[in-house]
């Protein structure tokens, strides 16, 4: 007993330690698996495709903006292990996909522009 209350320290060290590292090892936990980007991955591309048929062509900042406040409302969990940096590139590649679906598939210019292409 008398140990302990000399070297008090060396339990509050120990305790402070084993919860950072329990706190690290959550926030670890908590970051997006491949499955769960490969899933928001596909609906950015429904994103964008809302964005381009609610903003229209030529306003993309805006877009980008309109679908980050998208993804924030459906993944609110994730916003904080995805920069906005890798977001913007995620996106980046959704307009890729999306700008390719236009050319190919009537369907979808008819939802984006809204009219019989």
């Amino acid at each position: 007993m008398m140990w302990l209350i000399e070297n008090w320290f060396i339990l509050v060290v120990g305790i402070a330690a084993i919860v950072i590292g329990v706190s690290v090892a959550y926030d670890f936990s908590k970051l997006p698996t491949q499955k769960q980007v490969e899933m928001i991955k596909e609906w950015l591309l429904y994103a964008c495709i809302q964005a381009e048929k609610e903003l229209g062509s030529g306003t993309g900042q805006l877009k980008l903006r309109y679908v980050w406040d998208l993804f924030i409302a459906r993944f609110p969990y994730f916003t904080k292990a995805v920069s906005f940096e890798l977001f913007s590139g995620w996106v980046d590649a959704a307009l890729i996909e999306m700008r390719m679906l236009l050319t190919q598939n009537k369907a979808i210019q008819e939802v984006v522009k809204g009219e019989a292409v």
